[in-house]
């Protein structure tokens, strides 16, 4: 197991270890998942941020064989607790995407790699852009999720929890194939080289 940067893991790890709990996948968003990425038929997937593990379990519900990272370890134990049982299922490993040595993953490269909810807290995200296209396979797809600043009403206090234009503009640039769906505050992108 790889340690997590100090920074990130002072930030996440109380947060995942005091029982906080971050917004489910739900039927339209798996749907749109489905939609771009398809079955899986086997193919890895790499889950970054993964959290309580929901949405690396639901790629691997679909046929992916997946693995999923996340800085926090108590992000990891809780998404490693909800395995089924014997079967397939999916790897889970402790460490820092940002920092932290990409030759530790389990494979070199990943035909999908997904970012929910975990993109807008990049610091350096053209720094983390280049490490998933480093990882990502020819032909593959980058698929991020993330709140759109301004989405929420004017009173809200999360009204700009989401990344901005300009970081949105820097997020798909480069890309051969760019799609968009929205969903409410949340815009998801499949990004392909």
């Amino acid at each position: 197991m790889t340690t997590a940067s100090t920074t990130a893991t002072a930030y996440w790890e109380p947060l995942w270890s005091q029982g906080r709990r971050y917004r489910q996948l739900d039927d339209s968003e798996n749907q749109l998942l489905e939609q771009h990425l398809g079955a899986g038929r086997g193919r890895l997937a790499l889950d970054i941020g993964c959290g309580d593990g929901s949405l690396t379990r639901r790629l691997n519900e679909i046929g992916f064989r997946t693995t999923g990272i996340d800085c926090s370890p108590s992000a990891v134990a809780l998404a490693a607790a909800q395995d089924p049982g014997p079967g397939r299922v999916p790897v889970w490993q402790c460490m820092d995407f940002t920092t932290d040595d990409l030759a530790t993953l389990p494979e070199p490269a990943y035909p999908v790699i997904t970012c929910r909810l975990v993109y807008r807290w990049i610091d350096d995200k053209a720094a983390f852009l280049d490490r998933v296209r480093r990882l990502l396979a020819p032909g593959g797809t980058f698929w991020v999720v993330t709140e759109i600043t301004g989405r929420r009403p004017p009173t809200d206090p999360l009204q700009n929890l989401g990344i901005t234009p300009a970081q949105a503009e820097l997020l798909t640039t480069g890309w051969s194939a760019v799609r968009t769906a929205d969903l409410d505050v949340l815009r998801c992108y499949a990004l392909r080289p």
